[in-house]
């Protein structure tokens, strides 16, 4: 039996979706609304400062959120194959659920994460023979930037812009000498654009006055079928990815690089992501699902090359994620224990999303052979990820 996906007449087998990438199809809801962009307050942080969200949306039915508090992605509207909407990230209703829930429970839905995304062993690392250290968040991991990265902190509003066929907001950090342990004032910004192809798009940049390491990333949790829906262990998934860095009990690369062949990380060819979740492989059992660095075929492009293919059986959306980036952390929210609940008012729990994060390799300040994430004076960090949203449409049962 083969799964097909249609763009126009043409279609492509399902195994081959990600060479078919470049033409995605476009899902149409039943609108005819331009381009807009939208600005309105979203609540004060507990100490005193004013956040705004921005809503994005297009003529197809897309509408995406953005908030200043993180740079963070508060929710992603989609319509299915039948063009029903609904919103395909976890996050919350109020900025209360952010700077709360989310900062107690290590969530980070939706933000952008640096100084430094993913871990740093022992908090530390050497830099022109100086050695830093970071604060511990995770055992004896700095996880994530600190106790105060970049997603706890209000982003300012460096530009908007609308045209017919997009529109788009830039947010800015100043990040100083010093912040959460990290040497340079680091001057980062981040540029959301919407386009009326269903193509969200990330454009990191940073410079910095001093030698410093920056690893930056957006960790949205995806449900296609609609947060609160429940488990995506029904979806399925590929990645353009023949290796990748395998890890040790305490969720840090071993510092070689291994092929995904034969093992439960082998996601080549499409496949339920729940097929081979509970396997006893120790790169399964030692994060309690799936959170590991693959690393990204054609790594080191200029431009967005395929790196993950996500569809949902149940609604028919998909989700292709093209980046910069070397690398791609899959991450099945295994450390959601139904704590905290999303604006459907269902408590989120294990596997009930995926994280698609782009980024550079886990602890790679610590390993000489991954690519580095040094930037120094006169250097401009310079990353784009791609988000392009589309339809499969799913046959349905006639009664």
């Amino acid at each position: 039996m083969h799964t097909f996906f249609w763009h126009g007449s043409r279609r492509f087998p399902v195994a081959g979706l990600l060479l078919a990438m470049a033409v995605v199809t476009v899902a149409h809801a039943d609108t005819t609304d331009p381009v807009t962009l939208g600005r309105a307050p979203f609540g004060t942080t507990p100490d005193g400062r004013m956040v705004d969200r921005f809503t994005l949306s297009n003529s197809h039915g897309i509408r995406v959120q953005v908030m200043t508090y993180g740079a963070t992605i508060t929710a992603i509207d989609a319509p299915d194959d039948s063009g029903h909407v609904a919103d395909i990230v976890l996050g919350f209703p109020t900025l209360e659920g952010y700077t709360r829930d989310s900062a107690r429970g290590g969530l980070f839905f939706g933000a952008t994460v640096g100084r430094v995304a993913n871990r740093i062993a022992n908090g530390a690392f050497v830099l022109d023979g100086h050695t830093y250290h970071i604060p511990r968040t995770e055992g004896t991991n700095a996880l994530h930037g600190g106790h105060r990265g970049f997603d706890k902190h209000v982003w300012t509003v460096e530009n908007t812009n609308v045209t017919a066929s997009g529109a788009s907001v830039t947010l800015k950090l100043v990040s100083p000498d010093g912040d959460e342990g990290f040497p340079g004032t680091l001057i980062t910004h981040v540029t959301f654009s919407l386009n009326d192809s269903n193509e969200l798009s990330l454009h990191y940049t940073a410079t910095t006055d001093r030698p410093t390491v920056i690893n930056l990333t957006n960790h949205s949790y995806f449900n296609l079928n609609g947060e609160g829906s429940g488990s995506i262990e029904n979806e399925v998934l590929q990645v353009n990815a023949d290796t990748f860095t395998p890890i040790n009990a305490k969720s840090l690369p071993l510092g070689t690089v291994a092929p995904v062949a034969g093992t439960p990380l082998d996601f080549r060819t499409p496949h339920r992501i729940g097929d081979r979740l509970r396997d006893t492989d120790p790169q399964m059992m030692y994060p309690h699902g799936y959170d590991q660095n693959w690393i990204v075929n054609g790594q080191l492009s200029h431009t967005p090359v395929p790196a993950a293919h996500l569809w949902d059986p149940a609604s028919g959306r998909v989700l292709d994620v093209l980046t910069t980036q070397p690398g791609l952390q899959v991450y099945t929210s295994n450390s959601l224990d139904g704590r905290y609940a999303g604006p459907a008012g269902r408590a989120y729990r294990q596997t009930d999303a995926v994280a698609l994060e782009t980024q550079h390799y886990p602890d790679s300040p610590n390993n000489p052979d991954f690519p580095s994430i040094e930037l120094r004076p006169g250097q401009t960090y310079d990353e784009i990820t791609l988000y392009r949203m589309g339809v499969q449409p799913v046959p349905r049962r006639r009664h």
